[in-house]
């Protein structure tokens, strides 16, 4: 790249005047013949001043990532994390500045959004801190949750379909008898309860089945601990179902350990399916056959959407909904 000593030689002028003179310097007294001289020198050379440069160059975009996990919370569920790092990646990647905010800093960071080009939302919020949100910028893309269709864009699977696959392969395999072991989340200052999409699908398909029975579900919270405690209750129960659906992998994680410790077989004596696909989830004993979800991706489609609302104005909003595929390793078994 051509440098302003360089510029300064061809023309034959001293650094001082050739700088003055690119710059514009209007004190400066100089023949018009030698100004041309510099001009013509600095096209043949293409070379550019500083200002020019800076000029030609591309504000970086400041993006938030607002997360309704606190760290703590997210340590428990790696589910969050892996979107988390999808879109941590994406951001690297497009050289865009990103500044990752936990529900538990939230309100200490208030001073910081006001100067973010646009928000990623990850996990669910109430429409209050939607409507607190939105008073910051209008650019708002949500992950495993749609607020508003029809205003928000998101990023997010389709349940219905996982679960439907999940339920018709245990049908499949001669299982009447399927609990549901799953967590219970809440949003907003006040505590709201959400139902799970995949207990409603769950319990849509046994009821359809005839084979509903409400002592087989079990609900807790997302941690490997829940899992364990909710599995170790269904063994002192009794009449233990012959297969589990379990709603993370974590929680799975807990279950199969519960079931090891009352010298109950996976899959001899029960099977299991998780959800998510955590890295860990193949190295279990048996291996954890589940439903894989492109966490990663999904973060990464966020940031795709979110830079086409700020680069592009676009205005319409969208809905991207990622598929998921049923993983079948080794823990589930023929029956009957």
């Amino acid at each position: 790249m051509a440098t302003l000593k360089d510029v300064a030689k061809l023309a034959n002028v001293s650094l001082a005047t050739a700088s003055r003179v690119l710059n514009y310097d209007q004190n400066i007294s100089v023949a018009d013949e030698t100004k041309k001289r510099i001009f013509e020198a600095a096209r043949k050379l293409d070379y550019k001043t500083v200002k020019q440069r800076n000029k030609n160059v591309e504000k970086r975009l400041k993006f938030g990532l607002i997360h309704w996990y606190s760290q703590e919370q997210e340590i428990e569920d790696p589910y969050y994390y892996t979107i988390r790092k999808g879109v941590e990646d994406e951001c690297s990647i497009k050289k865009i500045e990103l500044t990752t905010i936990f529900r538990n800093d939230l309100e200490f960071m208030e001073d910081k959004l006001s100067v973010l080009d646009g928000f990623i939302a990850i996990g669910k919020f109430s429409k209050e801190e939607v409507y607190e949100l939105s008073m910051y910028s209008s650019n708002i893309v949500f992950i495993d949750f749609s607020p508003n269709e029809k205003i928000y864009d998101s990023v997010v699977i389709d349940f219905d379909r996982a679960m439907q696959e999940v339920m018709e392969y245990l049908f499949n395999l001669g299982h009447r008898k399927i609990g549901f072991i799953g967590g219970l989340e809440c949003i907003g200052k006040k505590k709201e309860f959400l139902e799970d999409p995949r207990k409603i699908a769950y319990k849509r398909f046994v009821k359809d089945k005839g084979i509903y029975n409400a002592e087989d579900i079990y609900i807790g919270k997302f941690a490997a601990e829940d899992g364990y405690k909710l599995m170790k209750e269904a063994i002192a129960k009794g009449e233990l179902p012959t297969a589990f659906f379990v709603a993370s992998d974590t929680m799975a994680t807990g279950a199969i350990r519960a079931l090891y410790e009352s010298d109950i077989k996976v899959p001899d004596d029960v099977s299991i399916i998780g959800f998510n696909d955590i890295s860990t989830a193949k190295y279990l004993v048996p291996p954890l056959s589940t439903v894989k979800v492109y966490t990663e991706f999904m973060g990464r489609t966020a940031v795709s959407l979110l830079l086409e609302r700020v680069k592009e104005n676009r205005k319409i909003p969208k809905k991207v909904i990622i598929p998921t595929d049923l993983i079948i390793r080794e823990s589930c078994k023929k029956i009957g």
